[in-house]
């Protein structure tokens, strides 16, 4: 198993990164604020305005950590990552299957199947944990709708049927999120998911998890050879990680969405953390941000069983294991590709 490696995160502005023998040295004022050592990091992320040294740039390449660059907010900007590794033989059959419309749409089908069933999981576990403190039945009727949408994607269907699938379950489960927030804040009230640019606090909490679950699950597929672009749910478009977004399809609901509920229920953001720009555009401010990071990382340490491999994995390792699942079945080693199912 791969070791679960730390990602660096650098959310204060006018800060900047250089290379300091076989570490990254952080400076903040000109002075040295850090020094992390190169073999402990799987990836850096920056937010706004932080710079980084070339030598850096290619030590972490030849290193395989990938850095990404992202606006203060947290919209993707641009990545540096070192050379594709892995099988050349692999990624033609993973774009030679994107590009067959039956298998494409059995693999679409795989990852909405993961993602319906952990939504699903998601809401039970509410109405086990918090029935007396929840709208229980409206709960209970959305559990029963993603049920029935599980049964209508046991059998081969149609791409295009798989994305309108997809599309009901996710109106289904985000109908009673709302239900799952326990805390009697105006503020966090939830109507629905929106984003570009989110409109409320929870949604703005949402896509800045997502941003974080997506570069994770990115520099995964990257570690295995595979082209996180050519997805089979998420159809090429340029600039868009459509393999990355398959996957994570599959995390959404138990990694970011969960982590998004505890930070609520449990106090740890406040209504004050959250800003309405003149756009309408709702941002949490930096010290927000920074405890969301905090948050993310340690739940990436919790241990969690995996069903198909039959071990406890680290939340963080999940998706390395897969990316490498993915890539077993590429190579015909698997009959198909397991999603990760949460018990």
């Amino acid at each position: 198993m791969r070791k679960l490696l730390n990602t660096l995160y650098i959310t204060t502005q006018k800060a900047y990164l250089g290379k300091d023998g076989e570490t990254v040295a952080v400076y903040i004022d000109h002075k040295v604020a850090a020094r992390i050592p190169i073999h402990t990091l799987s990836g850096i992320v920056c937010f706004g305005n932080v710079s980084m040294s070339p030598f850096l740039m290619g030590f972490c390449a030849e290193k395989e950590v990938a850095v990404s660059f992202l606006t203060e907010r947290g919209r993707f900007l641009a990545r540096v990552v070192g050379p594709v590794s892995g099988n050349v033989l692999v990624r033609r059959t993973q774009y030679c299957l994107a590009d067959c419309p039956d298998h494409a749409s059995e693999i679409a089908r795989s990852c909405v199947i993961g993602k319906v069933a952990n939504s699903r999981a998601v809401l039970s576990r509410a109405v086990r944990d918090h029935g007396e403190k929840i709208d229980a039945e409206v709960v209970k009727k959305a559990v029963g709708r993603l049920g029935a949408t599980l049964k209508e994607l046991s059998t081969t269907r149609p791409l295009e049927t798989i994305r309108g699938l997809e599309g009901d379950a996710a109106r289904a489960y985000f109908g009673a999120f709302d239900h799952l927030i326990l805390r009697c804040d105006e503020a966090f009230q939830f109507t629905g998911r929106n984003r570009r640019p989110p409109e409320d606090a929870v949604n703005a909490l949402l896509s800045f998890l997502y941003t974080l679950l997506l570069h994770d699950i990115r520099s995964a597929l990257e570690s295995v050879g595979l082209d996180p672009a050519v997805g089979f749910l998420h159809r090429d478009r340029p600039g868009r990680p459509g393999l990355a977004l398959d996957m994570m399809e599959e995390f959404r609901s138990v990694v970011a969405d969960r982590l998004a509920l505890s930070l609520i229920n449990m106090n740890q953001v406040s209504s004050s953390g959250f800003h309405t720009r003149e756009s309408g555009a709702v941002e949490m401010d930096a010290d927000t941000r920074k405890r969301v990071i905090t948050a993310y990382q340690k739940r990436k340490q919790d241990e969690i069983h995996h069903p198909f491999i039959g071990e406890k994995v680290q939340v963080g390792q999940l998706f390395f294991v897969q990316a490498q699942l993915l890539n077993r079945f590429f190579r015909d080693d698997l009959d198909g590709y397991p999603p990760f199912v949460w018990r």
